[in-house]
């Protein structure tokens, strides 16, 4: 009895074990030491736009004009330095559902109309839930011409999830960020919009309202625990095999 049990248990008397570890391990370990390099390249890749999103934000402001024209060589303008001078339509304001420092509200978009006859959709800030109309805040709607500072925004191409509710136009209650839509529905001529965004910066505004310096910069960077957590098991497997090895050798 005790010789059989012996003989189960070595590598002659259950073959398949054996060569099963032979085929599984290898491919086990490459999938991981595999994983662990891709989050490898996505670190760096997570790292350099970090860096580029911090130059742009940090960099001296430029025209919206240069932005229009980086935007049309290609270049990325998410987050760069802009500024723009111009007389806001309060009229015409578009409402995007958000929330500020644990409020709900919106994030009021207002039509700029530049000495050029274009218009810049303006992010000017927060207002809370009560004060969406812009009669209940008279006295930030600051008339004559005036210079905007603050950062680019790209537009959407699409909305950004399935889970995302459709934009209510009606009742100027937006979801999602569409310039088109949100230009359209008040009437601009689509040839003369920006094709993107300006969030105003934290300048005072008069009564208080809209709050500005809204932006908010958050990519997570998790890439070097994924990449600890596919090497560490990487090397967790070579460990477990190598121990059995030579406990497999003392056994012989």
């Amino acid at each position: 009895m005790n010789e059989t049990l012996a003989d189960d248990a070595s590598p002659a008397g259950r073959p398949w074990r054996f060569w099963l570890a032979v085929i599984l391990v290898p491919i086990a370990l490459g999938i991981l030491l595999s994983l662990g390099t891709w989050q490898v390249q996505r670190l760096h890749w997570k790292e350099d736009l970090l860096a580029s999103i911090e130059a742009r934000r940090t960099a001296a402001p430029v025209s919206v004009e240069a932005i229009e024209q980086e935007l049309g060589a290609g270049a990325e303008i998410d987050y760069r330095a802009a500024t723009a001078s111009g007389r806001f339509l309060y009229d015409k304001e578009r409402h995007f559902l958000a929330t500020h420092r644990g409020q709900s509200g919106f994030y009021v978009y207002t039509p700029l109309v530049m000495t050029d006859g274009r218009y810049l959709l303006v992010n000017r800030g927060f207002v809370p839930y009560d004060r969406k109309e812009p009669s209940t805040r008279p006295e930030g709607l600051v008339e004559g011409e005036q210079k905007i500072s603050g950062l680019a925004r790209a537009r959407l191409d699409e909305k950004p999830s399935a889970l995302v509710p459709d934009n209510d136009e009606a009742a100027n209650i937006f979801y999602w960020k569409d310039l088109d839509r949100m230009a359209a529905s008040v009437d601009l001529p689509q040839d003369k919009v920006l094709p993107f965004f300006l969030d105003a910066d934290d300048q005072p505004v008069s009564g208080g309202l809209p709050i500005g310096g809204v932006t908010v910069i958050d990519l997570p960077n998790n890439h070097l625990q994924y990449v600890i957590t596919w090497y560490g098991l990487a090397f967790a497997l070579v460990s477990v095999v190598l121990y059995a090895l030579v406990k497999r050798r003392f056994r012989s």
